[in-house]
């Protein structure tokens, strides 16, 4: 670019996870972007141990923040971080995401062309050895490919590679802070980001690496999860009079269980598509679990 890059806010919740957190920040370092353009603002969501260690070890490599709060979820922390922001964009990311070097410039690249758009990039599991991990991946990925469809058009991204005009953000009203787990706000924030009117636009060469490790209870916590954040999604749609509870047409579905057979080989698709379907039932579950609980409630 022949001006001046524009000035970037990188947003990292964390939570009780300084290894994946210290992965984060190397990463956020080997940025192929200027050291004067960017920001990093750390949100540590009420961690026993607070990681001023961690980010104190990269205070010669970045201009890094540390910000706490109470334990009040991801959603509140990126709130916290944004509330403090200075960049003309924000980038959101996680503890345990590593951005690829060109992610700034991709991101950079992207607002020259269209400075009020949502941005969304591609990431990617970076433990392909990990089933759940990769099951849980495949799931995102599957979701791109259907809302995403046409990428100057998209509905639907994930926090962990998402960034945006700062003050679009602050004009909607940021996350939803009543989404106190990991489920649905981002989801939420796009189709509020879309109620207002604004775009959103794919980047699949803004590239983030994935690093959540799963096992079997966890993945299973994690869409039952997903799916009382989906109730609580549908809820503030209903509220915005976006209409009644919609789920998606049965091919929906049928395409999601046979996806991995176009995107792996021999055993491992059948066992993802497997991981797939019990994803669906988990969701399926927690759904009904807070809708059962809200009526108890009443």
């Amino acid at each position: 670019m022949g001006q001046e890059q524009p000035f970037f806010s990188i947003v990292i919740p964390t939570y009780a996870r300084p290894g994946q957190l210290a992965v984060c920040l190397q990463s956020l370092a080997r940025l192929d972007y200027p050291r004067d353009r960017f920001e990093v603002i750390v949100v540590d969501d009420g961690s026993e141990k607070p990681p001023e260690a961690v980010v104190a070890s990269s205070c010669g490599q970045l201009d890094v923040t540390l910000l706490r709060q109470a334990h009040a979820g991801p959603a509140a922390a990126r709130n916290t971080g944004a509330a403090r922001a200075k960049g003309e964009f924000l980038a959101f990311t996680d503890d345990d995401c590593a951005p690829a070097p060109g992610w700034l410039q991709s991101l950079a690249a992207r607002f020259a062309r269209a400075s009020d758009c949502a941005i969304g990039g591609r990431t990617l599991n970076a433990l392909p050895d990990n089933p759940y991990s990769t099951a849980s991946q495949l799931l995102v990925a599957y979701l791109y490919t259907y809302y995403n469809a046409d990428p100057d058009q998209a509905c639907f991204f994930t926090s962990n590679n998402l960034a945006m005009p700062t003050d679009r953000f602050h004009t909607m009203g940021g996350f939803d802070a009543t989404y106190t787990r990991t489920a649905a706000e981002d989801r939420e924030l796009c189709d509020r980001w879309l109620h207002h009117g604004y775009r959103m636009t794919y980047a699949p060469e803004a590239l983030v690496y994935h690093a959540h490790v799963l096992t079997f209870r966890t993945f299973w916590r994690q869409h039952f999860n997903y799916g009382r954040g989906a109730f609580h999604f549908q809820q503030a749609r209903a509220h915005r009079a976006c209409g009644r509870i919609r789920l998606e047409p049965l091919p929906f579905y049928l395409n999601l269980l046979l996806y991995p057979f176009s995107q792996a080989q021999g055993w491992r698709a059948p066992l993802l598509a497997a991981l797939l379907g019990v994803s669906q039932v988990a969701n399926a579950v927690g759904f009904f679990w807070e809708w059962t609980n809200r009526i108890a409630r009443k």
